[in-house]
């Protein structure tokens, strides 16, 4: 009875591994999709695109507060979890409120970045996140990593940086930056860096995590609050084009199609990481997130019709590399030297995510 209990938690989690990969994989897919139709970054509707998917999202949470309970888990053969909703106060509101800035900036500036040019490029970029978080943790957290991992930040660089090469007819290489995916990409690094040290400090709060209700409340919740910083800011950047989205939403039915899927699998995704980090350790999460960025990039590169290069590939694959070795080395050479105060944020992780021990941060 036990070795079968066993073996359907083991394949609990290898579906939730799989709906992970394929979730984050066609939000990708979908995220450009609906750019494309939209105009791609010529057409003045990326950060509505952006704000678009997490009213989506907000939708989909309140929706999970009328019914009380939140399907996600049967993807990995579980019951629906309850999802009550959250019992918090204003001072709560208010305390979650950089944290939902960081969200809400990160959000549009990683939408900018994989849709303005190659989505390659753009997971690339935001591959090189542990750098931004190690400067900034260190600089405004007191939080730096430990001196292993800082001798590893300089493989995550150089990958990018070869990943912007190009090879020119008489054999030299040039630097040809797409300099809006590369800004807005360090720009969503800056936010989601930030986004996870307030994570930390919000939900140190005390009784913040029971009044909220598990980790699955506070992404909905998160998500809700966003739109008090998206909406202003949409209206600010792009509110001239509102009547071109309308008539796009309204009348193409690809547009409409890719939208909504892209905010329902953006959300899906990113709670099914959170529910495999928490079900394994920190370098079991850690290969899984480095295999989910490849497979993304190929995958994009493959359904697009829009081969890699070999500076790419080679870009690509020592950033994702270095992102790896970033996130294990630690725990494979011990802990000596590290600096102060916990470990530097996780580049891929949702505001949902835990913050015990368990979950450490991975790429």
């Amino acid at each position: 009875m036990a070795k079968s209990s066993s073996m359907a938690d083991k394949l609990a989690l290898v579906l939730l591994y799989v709906f992970w990969f394929v979730g984050n994989y066609y939000y990708n897919l979908y995220n450009k999709q609906a750019s494309m139709k939209a105009g791609g970054k010529d057409g003045g509707l990326t950060v509505t695109l952006s704000v678009m998917q997490i009213v989506v999202c907000a939708a989909w949470a309140m929706g999970l507060w009328l019914i009380r309970r939140n399907p996600t888990p049967l993807l990995g053969l579980k019951a629906p979890a309850p999802q009550p909703l959250p019992a918090i106060t204003k001072a709560d509101v208010i305390s979650l409120l950089p944290l939902t800035f960081c969200y809400a900036f990160a959000h549009t500036a990683g939408v900018v970045a994989l849709t303005a040019g190659s989505p390659a490029f753009g997971q690339i970029v935001k591959a090189a996140e542990p750098v931004f978080a190690a400067v900034i943790n260190t600089l405004f957290y007191a939080k730096s990593p430990s001196l292993k991992k800082w001798c590893v930040l300089p493989v995550i660089v150089g990958g990018v940086a070869i990943s912007t090469l190009k090879k020119e007819s008489d054999g030299s290489y040039s630097v040809p930056l797409d300099l809006y995916v590369l800004a807005f990409g360090s720009v969503n690094n800056v936010f989601a860096a930030f986004k996870g040290s307030e994570n930390h400090r919000a939900m140190a709060a005390p009784g913040l995590k029971d009044r909220i209700g598990g980790v699955g409340n506070q992404f909905a919740l998160t998500n809700v609050l966003s739109l008090v910083f998206l909406v202003p800011c949409m209206v600010l950047s792009e509110g001239a084009n509102w009547p071109k989205f309308v008539d796009l939403f309204t009348n193409d039915d690809a547009f409409r199609w890719n939208l909504c899927l892209s905010g329902i699998t953006f959300y899906l995704y990113n709670e099914l990481a959170t529910m495999t980090i928490k079900a394994t350790g920190a370098v079991t999460a850690s290969v899984a997130n480095t295999a989910k960025r490849a497979i993304v990039i190929v995958g994009m590169a493959i359904a697009l019709g829009n081969p890699l290069k070999l500076e790419e590939k080679v870009g690509a694959s020592t950033a994702i590399a270095g992102v790896f070795i970033y996130s294990v080395i630690d725990e494979l050479l011990g802990k000596k030297g590290a600096g102060a105060g916990p470990k530097v944020n996780h580049p891929m992780a949702s505001p949902a995510m835990s913050t015990r021990s368990r979950t450490k941060k991975v790429a």
